[in-house]
């Protein structure tokens, strides 16, 4: 490239940016300054978590920090004048940065519709109405990017939440993200982490909203009741079917194999398990505390080369005999009517609606639950130009990741984390947001993150995850025929498989406070065997 055409790309270039930067973003806060002259946090009583203006680990940039575990924090600022998304669509960015990671917690922001005049920013909690809900949250099955829509039926004028449905995963490393959400002018919906599209959907679509905004034409009416002569059997006994005489209900479904014959070599006196030669008896057991002392046991030896140990039995056989109770056949049931529905009525609530009535933005609030400490957030931008959002996310945040990924890197290689693992784990995680995965999302995820605490289990991981796609695709190609669950890999020293064993449960905004410690607790309620109070 010449000197001159050069100078001519720096300038077209510089005239770029210079256009971005006087598009002025509608809300911006970097939280350069400190949060307490601008922003109010909530002095409602449940609201205990202490905000902090803190830097970002590894970073002279600082941001909004959740300073304390398992606290309910509040803090909202109201914008200079409301901003309507409407007709001309918007974006919605922010940063989060969870230094400790996020086990139980949400980080996601709620954009306020104007409050009625009795309410003041110092009063906010989770009741104050909102516009948009947006932003990560995790605990327990929950795992998602949330994008909530509060969305008012001209009809009845209920206000209702509207989830998306399927919405990504959350990030799972200690790094900053950044979040984004791009309504658009013809109602499609983007979400974007970290710049790259994970979502996009269709704020009018059923498919891609639970509930969705537009309500169904009809309805089930209320007051229609099922007929009490109504029959719904598709098969009956046959009434005119008989027991045969000679059919035996007492007969054993088992009997004994006469025609077996002891092996030879079978060891009668020898028994399958012995006392362990070098077991003691501890110098401080106390009969009558601890009862009786039994020695642990072991496998006999002497039994290994053998056919058999102890007392020989006769194995059991089918018995050909055996019939089980008589059942009368079915038959088709005469009077049969099929599965009873109620009518269908004019739904009174419905609407037809061409673009979303999406109530103004008229301020930022961050309220959440959280068992982590370490929350960051950061960069908080409303705009209408997503080019902006672009360019936020280029300018500022990235930088920040670069340095965060190269610091990670150094950190991997110092505690064996391979570069292999890492996209290997990252391609997992993409794997989960398939579509046609979605009802196993929670399987998947909660099998990778158990994973990557023990890189040493990333083949079985990769066994465990197509274990449970296997499964999907069965129930797909078979429908409603029973597919196989999924398995529990084996486990042994050196590698070992982990299943994922939560099933996926919808959670509505917020984060649950249960643990996931189901494992846990059957693992201590497992009673021992009355040998010894500690291991001998």
């Amino acid at each position: 490239m010449t000197k001159g055409k050069r100078t001519m790309l720096q300038i077209l270039l510089a005239l770029f940016a210079l256009q971005l930067c006087s598009s002025k973003p509608v809300f911006y806060e970097s939280f350069d300054e400190s949060f307490e002259k601008s922003w109010t946090v909530s002095e409602k009583d449940d609201y205990k978590g202490t905000w902090k203006h803190s830097k970002s680990e590894g970073h002279e940039d600082f941001g909004l920090l959740v300073s304390e575990k398992a606290k309910k924090y509040g803090i909202v600022k109201e914008l200079d004048e409301p901003f309507d998304l409407k007709d001309g669509g918007g974006v919605l960015q922010y940063e989060a940065r969870f230094h400790n990671g996020l086990e139980c917690g949400g980080a996601y922001i709620k954009y306020l519709r104007p409050q009625d005049s009795s309410w003041v920013p110092k009063d906010f909690d989770n009741e104050s109405p909102y516009s948009i809900m947006f932003g990560p949250d995790k605990c327990g099955s929950t795992n998602k990017v949330h994008f909530i829509l509060k969305h008012k039926n001209p009809i009845t004028g209920e206000y209702i939440e509207h989830h998306l449905k399927y919405p990504p995963s959350v990030p799972y490393d200690k790094l900053t993200h950044v979040y984004t959400a791009i309504i658009e002018p013809n109602n499609d919906l983007r979400i974007l982490v970290d710049g790259e599209e994970k979502k996009k959907a269709n704020l009018l679509t059923g498919d891609d909203f639970e509930p969705a905004i537009i309500p169904p034409k009809t309805i089930a009416d209320p007051n229609d009741k099922k007929p009490e002569d109504w029959d719904e059997r598709a098969k009956i006994p046959d009434p005119g079917a008989v027991k045969p005489d000679d059919w035996d209900e007492d007969a054993p479904m088992e009997i004994e194999d006469v025609d077996a014959v002891k092996p030879e070599g079978w060891l009668d006196d020898e028994p399958e398990v012995i006392d362990a030669p070098d077991s003691l008896k501890p110098e401080d057991w106390d009969d009558e505390e601890d009862g009786e002392w039994e020695a642990p046991k072991i496998d006999n030896p002497n039994c290994a080369t053998a056919p058999g140990c102890g007392e020989w039995k006769r194995p059991m056989k089918a018995n050909p005999a055996y019939k089980g109770k008589w059942h009368a056949p079915l038959i088709d049931n005469p009077s049969y009517k099929g599965i009873w529905k109620p009518q269908q009525i004019p739904n009174p609530s419905y609407f037809e609606l061409n673009k979303p009535d999406i109530e103004p933005i008229a301020a930022v609030g961050i309220e959440i639950w959280t068992m982590q400490d370490g929350i960051l957030f950061d960069n908080i931008l409303i705009a209408r130009d997503e080019k902006l959002a672009e360019f936020y996310r280029e300018k500022v945040w990235k930088p920040k990741y670069e340095q965060e990924k190269e610091k990670e890197k150094v950190q991997d290689a110092s505690t064996g984390v391979s570069g292999f693992q890492k996209k290997f784990f990252e391609v997992l995680y993409k794997v989960a947001d398939i579509p046609f995965l979605a009802p196993y999302k929670t399987k998947i995820i909660d099998t990778i993150e158990k994973g990557e605490k023990q890189p040493n289990l990333t083949i079985g991981i990769l066994v465990s995850v197509l274990v449970i796609i296997t499964t999907v695709i069965f129930k797909i190609v078979f429908g409603g025929k029973k597919a196989v669950p999924p398995a529990k890999p084996s486990v042994s020293s050196k590698d070992a498989t982990v299943s994922a064993a939560t099933e996926e449960k919808e959670d509505k905004a917020g984060s649950s406070s249960e643990k996931e410690d189901d494992k846990e607790k059957e693992d201590a309620a497992t009673a021992r065997p009355r040998r010894s109070r500690r291991e001998t």
